[in-house]
């Protein structure tokens, strides 16, 4: 009874005072943490990862069959002297052909798939990507929307010499009700951008992702994004009210309403969310955005088994209700990354899991309390080993990197075979233990992370070279083993041109050919990021 009550103690102290980071263990010891845990941005793997589409995953002893691998290229016309003349009517300035300019236009964040476009269009308007659908669609020319390319299933870049319509500078705020929270801006306006901008205002994006420097909000609603504040706020299906796109022949459709109520016919802008540029090209977008809240916490634990993990979440939703925002979770191999690669520091004592628990609200005290009643109980329960609270923003910041941060980590571990699954909630780990076994020592790690409050684990298998046989070794039986749980191949991040052939797995063949149906009637020319989303023999 005394060691409870000595707990309880060190942890309404560590609420009550915290003007800073404290750290709270089973022991009840609660000490000030000021390691830093941000290092300066790395960047990505040199180009010895980078490999054609037409070699993805498989590489280039694979046989021509491996479904990762992309399709012989489609009978599209190539561009002309005469084509870039009208090119740069348009776009005068803004009609790049120079290779070198083009080179991070046609590679993807992974440095693991390479197009070859020579012509990369970078228009300001909607008219101007009407005038380039038109003409391209008449000539029968290949075109690849492209946001910020950070996409990580090669979906964002060309397969072969498809023409690059980059938004990067429709980047514009349209306008912004700070009564509703209705933001609209055009589609090329980067996430963090935009971030910042409603903070300024009281407000926040319904999304977080840990590529916000990069990526552009016309890419997010495209694949569908989810993220860290999924749990609060729910998918984008939910939070778009509206969008403006560019059909295929040039037609612009425009759907910007900022109405949260509107049920006059079908509601068409779902056809786009998520369709990867192969539908339309998304130019702008109304977004529901909620007020910034006045309390944030994070809290940073470490639990010894996976069970006790699912314990503490259910517990967590249990107690901390309408102030929990986000419940995410990362394996020891996770953070034996980032010690080794990011040199960042584990802020409490080592466990095979870490979780990271964001709350927030508008009344400190209340959140306070209900966090620090949620603690008590999860250390009385001996659920939680370790762990620590942060309130103030840098703190806030340096606690969420140990989770943002993984995926850079991993580009530092080798040659990386990412996989974004959904499954029900308990058996999310179960297929990294699983894929351990069934490995042995053909991979170099098996690591996984991803947001347990909406059952998405993002299991990641290294090696130290591109490997055929390990391909093969994970695949399918990463998809077989997930279809037979009732998940998805593909929680968050889409099919792109990896995983396209595999949407078997998680979708029926009618469902495949109505898709396959509404892409032939919005774009019979199928000009529109071709060799992405759908397979290639629709069944």
């Amino acid at each position: 009874m005394a060691g409870i009550l000595q707990r309880m103690s060190g942890l309404r102290a560590a609420l009550r005072y915290l003007s800073g980071h404290r750290v709270f263990s089973s022991t009840a010891r609660t000490r000030l943490w000021s390691a830093g845990l941000c290092s300066p941005v790395l960047t990505c793997s040199s180009g010895q990862f980078l490999v054609s589409s037409r070699q993805v995953h498989g590489g280039a002893d694979a046989p021509k069959s491996s479904p990762s691998a992309a399709p012989e290229r489609l009978p599209f016309s190539r561009v002309t002297p005469q084509d870039l003349d009208f090119f740069r009517k348009v776009l005068p300035g803004r009609t790049i052909t120079d290779p070198d300019l083009l080179e991070s236009s046609n590679v993807d964040w992974l440095r693991t798939v390479r197009g070859s476009s020579e012509v990369l269009l970078r228009p300001q308007t909607t008219e101007e990507v009407s005038q380039i659908l038109s003409y391209c669609n008449s000539r029968n020319l290949a075109v690849n929307p492209q946001g910020g390319n950070t996409g990580l299933v090669g979906g964002s870049v060309p397969v072969y010499d498809e023409i690059v319509l980059s938004t990067a500078l429709m980047n514009n705020v349209l306008t912004f009700d700070s009564i509703s929270g209705i933001l609209t801006c055009q589609a090329g306006c980067v996430l963090e951008n935009l971030s910042l901008y409603l903070e300024e205002r009281e407000f926040i994006m319904p999304l977080d992702l840990g590529s916000k420097g990069s990526c552009q909000i016309g890419g997010n609603v495209a694949t569908n994004a989810g993220g860290l504040r999924l749990l609060r706020y729910g998918s984008l299906r939910g939070t778009v009210l509206g969008l403006e796109v560019v059909l295929a022949d040039g037609r612009v459709l425009d759907c910007l309403t900022k109405l949260r109520k509107d049920n006059t016919g079908y509601d068409l802008k779902q056809l786009f969310i998520g369709s990867e540029g192969t539908l339309g090209v998304i130019t702008a977008v109304s977004v529901l955005c909620p007020q910034k809240p006045k309390s944030v916490n994070v809290v940073f634990l470490g639990c010894k088994t996976f069970e006790q993990l699912l314990q503490t979440f259910q517990l967590c939703r249990g107690m901390l209700g309408e102030i929990l925002s986000a419940f995410e979770f990362l394996d020891s191999e996770c953070m034996r990354l980032l010690n080794t690669h990011l040199k960042m520091s584990n802020p409490i004592s080592d466990c095979p899991f870490y979780v990271v628990i964001e709350t927030s609200g508008s009344d400190s005290t209340h959140d306070g309390e209900k966090l620090q009643n949620f603690l008590e109980e999860a250390m009385n329960l001996s659920m939680v080993a370790d762990g620590t609270v942060a309130t103030e923003d840098s703190k806030i910041k340096a606690l969420w990197s140990m989770r943002e941060r993984v995926t850079e980590a991993l580009t530092h571990e080798g040659y990386t075979y990412k996989y974004d699954i959904s499954l029900p909630v308990e058996q999310i780990y179960q297929l990294v233990t699983d894929m351990r076994t069934h490995l042995g020592d053909q991979a170099k790690s098996v690591v996984g992370y991803g947001h347990v409050g909406d059952g998405n684990v993002h299991l990641n298998v290294t090696s130290s070279a591109n490997n055929p046989a390990l391909v093969a070794a994970i695949e399918p039986f990463v998809y077989e083993w997930t279809a037979k749980r009732q998940g998805s191949v593909s929680a968050e991040h889409g099919l792109g041109l990896k995983k396209r052939n595999y949407i078997y797995y998680s979708k029926p063949s009618q469902a495949v050919a109505l898709m396959g149906n509404i892409k032939a009637m919005l774009d019979p020319k199928g000009i529109l990021n071709p060799y992405k989303t759908l397979p290639d023999d629709l069944k």
